[in-house]
């Protein structure tokens, strides 16, 4: 039995083999289907195509033991060879561009040149024969022949070209732009130097081919630096990233089995399952991308409902508003005294007009608030001032429903930074509306407190009361508790939403209470108190 330490150092070509191709797999599927119709994209897939085919010829070009089919691998890696040159210089001409026409000279001049270099390297211009076979594992010496200067041209020049290329790139890229650029560019330039050094100018040119099994290896640094660009500046989903970079492990693992297997029957399970492997993880990585994108492209179909709605809901309340104007004129006799039968009409009207606006207000509010373009005019208020207005508002609705409405506060201070105005609308109105149109009887304490820093204002109520799963919906975009719009039809499950992200941007906490369904409840709000400044001395109470 071959002991483990010689079988690895026997088998690390083809593990370095087994891990570049596992890595370019894996990183041209991720760039492809990331953007199908970029040129750049589809070309960097095609490399990485070429990549894959190009490591296993070079595996197998010295494994063969008859002369004839070495002599064929030689050639048909040479042809191989001219063409990863190609794409080399097709990819760093297109890069970065999603869309770029190619010139008349790739066509007509370049692609010819291309194909026919490839064929010539499969006939005796190229190779004319071998040397005696050299012992397993090492690259036996063909022949050259005088075409052999045309392969190095055109490989040299494809590949000279292309770094080239992506140099002159990357100086006309701007600064972020650059630095995505610069990365690709160290990648792709170890690269192509080691394979110009080990595997075209010491073969071919001081016939030293001792380094050409280990050309995989030199595919690393063009694998690892363009993962290296895609995680630095966040070109591709985190998501996507990790489960490529699993895929890529769990294949390379799979790959080592392969390497101690001295059995035919034991190779060819172990390369089934390496293959099994590799097409899992690109599958994955597949499904993973398209989630990704599906994810992205129903955001931006909430991202046009929002803006829709958002105009939609400017006309409504421009409507509603101007209905409320006309009606307010009516009650108030600006066009002469209405006849009694149609003053219940008519004051029906404008309050259901103004309740309608305010619903469309809420909507809106919620719309600006979850897109993060509501603003706030913060300067020192005493909140003890509107929580006294806001209850002063609420006894007239209060009143009319046979509801008790009180007010208890202690010294204080209430001074706090803020906008006043959101938060006596939105969170102050709210709670107190709220406990007034979910209390059929009974009674409302709205209370305010001062304690260590922080102001707590509270509205209790001897309402509805919350349960436990009403609790999970409270403070959610559009929300409703499971029976909420049978006690009030007008909820449009917006109001606690705006008025916890109202409280939380200004440093406060919004939290309700209820001993559950029927039991009433307690809705509080905490704010912090405004630091104290030489000329404003907090308030201390007194007896």
């Amino acid at each position: 039995m071959v002991p483990i330490t010689e079988l690895v150092q026997i088998n690390f070509d083809l593990l370095m083999v087994g891990v570049s191709v596992s890595g370019i797999a894996l990183l041209g599927i991720i760039i492809y289907l990331n953007n199908r119709r970029s040129i750049t994209n589809r070309t960097f897939f095609i490399f990485s195509l070429a990549n894959v085919i190009w490591s296993a010829s070079n595996y197998f070009e010295y494994r063969f033991t008859s002369a004839t089919a070495t002599l064929w691998a030689l050639r048909t890696h040479l042809f191989l060879s001219v063409w990863y040159a190609f794409f080399f210089f097709k990819l760093a001409y297109v890069f970065p561009h999603d869309d770029l026409p190619l010139p008349a000279w790739y066509r007509r001049i370049l692609l010819p040149v291309v194909a026919l270099v490839s064929l010539l390297t499969l006939t005796p211009i190229v190779f004319s024969g071998l040397e005696p076979l050299a012992p397993p594992g090492q690259v036996t010496r063909a022949i050259p022949s005088f075409g052999i200067v045309f392969f190095m041209l055109v490989a040299f020049g494809c590949l000279l070209a292309g770094l080239a290329t992506l140099y002159l790139h990357t100086l006309k890229e701007k600064s972020v732009e650059r630095a995505k650029s610069i990365v690709f560019l160290i990648g792709m330039s170890v690269t192509a130097i080691l394979l110009l050094i080990f595997n075209v100018v010491l073969p071919n040119v001081f016939s030293n081919r001792s380094f050409i099994p280990l050309a995989a290896l030199f595919l690393l640094p063009f694998i690892f630096m363009t993962f290296y660009a895609i995680y630095k500046h966040h070109l591709f989903n985190l998501k996507v990233i990790t489960t490529a970079l699993l895929g890529f492990m769990v294949t390379v693992f799979s790959f080592v089995n392969i390497l101690f297997s001295t059995q035919l029957s034991g190779i060819i399970v172990n390369v089934t399952a390496f293959t099994i492997v590799l097409v899992g993880s690109i599958r994955i990585v597949r499904d993973t991308l398209s989630l990704k994108n599906l994810s992205d492209e129903l955001a931006e179909t909430n991202a046009r409902q929002e803006t829709l709605i958002h105009f939609i809901g400017h006309e409504v309340k421009g409507f509603l508003t101007k209905d409320a104007g006309v009606f307010s004129a009516l009650v108030d006799g600006d066009f002469g005294a209405l006849p009694e039968v149609l003053k219940p009409f008519v004051t029906r009207a404008l309050l259901e007009s103004r309740s309608g606006a305010d619903s469309v207000a809420q909507i809106l509010k919620a719309s600006n608030l979850k897109k993060g373009t509501v603003t706030y005019a913060k300067t020192p208020f005493d909140l003890k001032a509107l929580v006294t207005g806001a209850v002063e508002k609420g006894k007239l609705s209060a009143e009319q429903k046979g509801l008790t409405l009180t007010f208890a506060t202690d010294a204080g201070p209430y001074t706090m930074v803020g906008d006043g105005p959101q938060i006596a609308d939105h969170v102050l109105r709210n709670l107190i509306d709220n406990a007034i149109n979910y209390t059929p009887a009974g009674t409302i304490t709205v209370s305010l407190k001062n304690e260590n820093g922080r102001i707590i204002f509270a509205v209790k109520d001897s309402g509805i009361g919350i349960t436990d799963e009403d609790k999970k919906r409270l403070f959610t975009e559009g929300g409703h508790g499971k029976d909420s719009q049978k006690v009030n039809a007008h909820s449009t499950g917006y109001g606690l939403y705006i008025a916890k992200n109202i409280t939380e941007a200004h440093g406060g906490t919004i939290r309700a209470e209820s001993e559950g369904e029927g039991k009433g409840s307690t809705f509080i709000a905490e704010f912090p108190v405004a630091p104290a400044t030489p000329t404003q001395q907090p308030a201390t109470a007194t007896a």
